[in-house]
């Protein structure tokens, strides 16, 4: 189906190189205005079906491709496992909200994709801006993304605005840490283990919670992903875990042998009443460019849990998690960071080691030992 192969598309200047792949030429356009707008993006092409498009790779090979699933000739999931066959490339899958799409969640991770966005669609300039952060941000993580084997298993067409380049930080959910409470935290309740994860992080989650035995101690995740699929996210993981695995509600107990995921476009905060923990499910601006954020989680942990907590931050692009893995630990809380040779993208882990955050940098496969280790450690049978 393709033919060339020359590298990933950049540019002389170093801008990534983007093929649209949909059947709504107002998509399209849409997301061509969005992606140029960004300085670090240029869009190649556009192709209103895979057959033109895999035409199109031919004559260049992008470097990310973002693709609807429901088209004339070829769906997108069909054409996504072609790619991955044949020529493997970053992937972006971008389907509409439905019913059915957050199904098509995990058919596009099982098929290859490097991430799955919502397509843009009319709302209040904020919707707009965070829909174009959300977007840009998609195809950067993609851009640097390490390609994993597959797992066996509408907008107006007015000018774009600029991006929102100010990064709000947890103080806008949940004010910083007090020592004076956090110390007072005693170390004989129940333990809670807090992750956070982005790119990379669905396949990479998957691996450690399947290692994880049924009596391993409650955890809250926060992985980035639109709203909705982190319902089909959860479901498929509580289908091969031994834990149980749900989309957090508001007012879950945190429990022992449970895993909460945080859903999709709203912040989760770990809270405490007496010895029980439980989530607090909340809505809010983008924090460190997310929501859900694993900074308002893991500031959460630490004003909350302290040193009864264990923080660890995975695969993912960007700075999200850094901070609040390091107030986890100047809070009491163990913390790790995953080594940079298991991560899809080294970045969220990167910043953390470089804030002195992670007590230890431990690959993937050996974070379930961590787990249960840090477990023994305070007498849990």
């Amino acid at each position: 189906m393709f033919g060339s192969e020359q590298e990933f598309g950049v540019n002389g200047k170093n801008k990534i190189r983007v093929l649209i792949v949909d059947d709504s030429a107002s998509v399209r356009q849409a997301l061509t205005e969005v992606l140029n707008g960004d300085p670090e993006i240029e869009v190649m092409g556009t192709a209103g079906d895979p057959y033109i498009a895999a035409r199109l790779i031919q004559d260049e090979i992008p470097g990310v491709i973002v693709l609807d699933v429901e088209m004339p000739r070829m769906d997108g999931i069909t054409f996504l496992r072609k790619i991955m066959q044949q020529r493997p490339m970053p992937v972006v899958i971008c389907p509409s909200l439905t019913e059915e799409g957050s199904e098509t969640f995990m058919q596009a991770i099982d098929a290859g994709a490097v991430e799955v966005i919502l397509k843009p669609r009319v709302g209040s300039r904020q919707f707009l801006l965070e829909s174009r952060i959300r977007i840009c941000d998609a195809v950067k993580a993609a851009a640097v993304a390490r390609l994993r084997p597959l797992s066996p298993s509408p907008l107006s067409s007015s000018p774009a605005p600029r991006l929102v380049t100010k990064k709000l930080s947890a103080d806008v959910i949940l004010p910083p840490p007090d020592s004076r409470t956090t110390s007072a935290l005693a170390r004989t309740t129940e333990r809670v283990v807090c992750i956070g994860a982005s790119t990379g992080g669905t396949e990479s989650l998957r691996v450690l919670l399947e290692a994880l035995p049924a009596d391993a101690p409650g955890t809250a995740i926060v992985q980035h992903m639109p709203e909705h699929f982190t319902t089909a996210f959860a479901k498929r993981l509580d289908s091969l875990c031994a834990m149980t695995v749900k989309e957090a509600a508001n007012g879950d107990n945190v429990l022992r042998g449970q895993v909460l995921i945080a859903p999709g476009n709203h912040h989760m905060l770990l809270k405490r009443s007496g010895a029980r923990y439980y989530v607090e499910i909340k809505e809010g601006p983008l924090v460190s460019r997310h929501r859900p954020s694993v900074d308002v989680l893991f500031r959460s942990a630490a004003r909350y849990a302290g040193s009864n907590a264990l923080g660890i931050l995975m695969t993912g692009m960007g700075d999200d998690g850094a901070r609040g893995l390091l107030e986890m630990l100047q809070a009491g809380a163990q913390t790790i960071a995953e080594d940079e040779s298991s991560c899809v993208v080294f970045g969220m882990p990167r910043e953390a080691i470089k804030l002195g955050a992670a007590q230890r940098v431990v690959p993937l496969e050996r974070l379930r030992d961590e787990i249960v280790r840090w477990r023994a450690a305070d007498g849990s049978p």
